[in-house]
């Protein structure tokens, strides 16, 4: 299983003298061991917004994958150490395995709400970054997103999941309601109210298409967030699984006629679809672009049973990707091109989730004996992905890394939680 190397690097440049950089590569895994001690509040205002910005901030160093985030019953500091380089006894940073120290600050200011961040190397006791941000103080969680943004980019250089959005369902009764929400599921605002509604995709400007029974038949409709929904596909005996493409100027789908569904592109507004894939009798369903725009993955039953093939946006040049497994659906493909996350039944008759390579077909088994895992959808940089799990018996929401490592459950309310989409679409003010 292929698994991520976090090496620090020394880049030569003067402003990025001695900064560490966590490249994200190769075979081998070591997360750099980080201690974040519970922010400091500062006055009664900020007490009380401390403990829901620490939960989020918290769970994002932890779900990020290249952090092994420390134990604070392991910490033998100071509880009243200070925020600056002087005041912090290092080697009790040491002794716990830290080499990297978080610290924060939290300060209200009327309807506002001030965090500041300062990250030292324990070993040298260099302050390497410091960064403050406001946010309104009804908002704790989205600083502290913010926040876990910027120690990621400090990192890695590129950016972080934390500040992007998740659409997904709800099942409740007889109801399937869409929702979208921040990226650890919190914040969530319902589009849909009551019926069936299913299969939601979140484009680029944070739109959402779902199919909808709205009119007592599966139709594609499309809504914003406080919008109203509106129609997008209708024709057809059934329209599921639409997906947009990276510059959200195209709408991939599938309509199902007669005894066929076949995929179909269109613009985004609906308008000017055609047909890219021509099987009678078979069926052709969930789309998933590659990011270029140029290439789409699907699944079809072509071969005589649901496999994952690969064809041109046009419909050109079709090539079976999956060979293994007689139940292959549910493809999401990476937003860094080289691997398609896909669900598989196994021979146990349980779904658990793969990536298979695009170039060379290899395949990686995400998860095993763990229940029902299925619809993988990946992070807009690549890194991580959203699944739904009912290993707990509940399907809920659950987050690891792309190798299928650090598996985390989404910290949301209790629930029946369906069919993710992870979009690139930032949070909501």
């Amino acid at each position: 299983m292929k698994a991520l190397l976090l090496s620090l690097l020394l880049f030569p440049l003067a402003a990025l003298a001695q900064a560490p950089v966590i490249e994200i590569s190769g075979a081998n895994f070591r997360p750099l061991p980080l201690a974040a001690p519970a922010p400091v509040a500062q006055d009664p205002g900020a007490k009380k917004l401390a403990a829901p910005f620490d939960a989020a901030l918290s769970y994002d160093l932890s779900a990020s994958g290249i952090f092994q985030v420390l134990d604070r019953a392991s910490f033998t500091a100071d509880a009243k150490e200070g925020m600056t380089a002087g005041s912090i006894n290092f080697s009790r940073w040491a002794d716990v395995g830290a080499e990297s120290l978080v610290k924060v600050s939290l300060a209200q200011d009327g309807g506002s709400l001030r965090a500041e961040l300062r990250l030292f190397n324990v070993a040298t006791g260099r302050e390497d970054l410091k960064v403050a941000k406001d946010a309104p103080a009804d908002q704790p969680r989205k600083l502290a997103h913010t926040l876990a943004d910027a120690l990621y980019r400090h990192f890695t250089r590129e950016p972080s999941p934390f500040l992007t959005r998740i659409t997904y369902v709800r099942k409740a009764g007889s109801n399937r309601d869409v929702f979208v929400a921040d990226w650890d599921g919190n914040n969530a605002q319902a589009l849909t109210q009551g019926g069936t509604n299913i299969l939601p995709t979140l484009g680029p400007s944070g739109q959402v298409a779902y199919t909808s029974y709205r009119k007592n038949r599966p139709d594609i409709w499309v809504q914003t967030p406080g919008g109203e929904a509106k129609p997008l596909v209708t024709e057809g005996q059934m329209a599921t699984g639409a997906a947009y493409s990276p510059d959200g100027k195209r709408l991939a789908y599938a309509l199902a006629e007669g005894e066929s569904a076949q995929i179909y592109v269109a613009n985004a507004d609906g308008s000017g679809a055609k047909a890219i894939t021509d099987t009678p009798y078979g069926l052709n369903t969930s789309p998933s672009w590659s990011p270029d725009g140029k290439r789409i993955a699907f699944v079809s039953n072509r071969g005589g049973s649901p496999q994952v093939y690969v064809m041109g946006a046009d419909g050109s040049g079709v090539r079976r990707l999956t060979f293994q497994g007689n139940y292959n659906q549910t493809p999401d493909w990476s937003p860094r091109g080289d691997l398609i996350a896909f669900t598989a039944r196994d021979e146990r008759n349980a779904f658990d989730l793969f990536t298979v390579n695009v170039d060379s077909g290899k395949i990686t088994r995400l998860t095993q004996d763990q229940g029902n895992n299925e619809e993988p959808t990946f992070s807009p940089n690549g890194r991580l992905i959203l699944f739904s799990s009912n290993r707990n018996g509940t399907p809920t929401l659950w987050v690891m890394t792309s190798d299928g490592s650090n598996q985390l459950p989404l910290p949301m309310d209790k629930g029946s939680w369906l069919t993710p989409d992870w979009g690139a679409a930032p949070a909501s003010p």
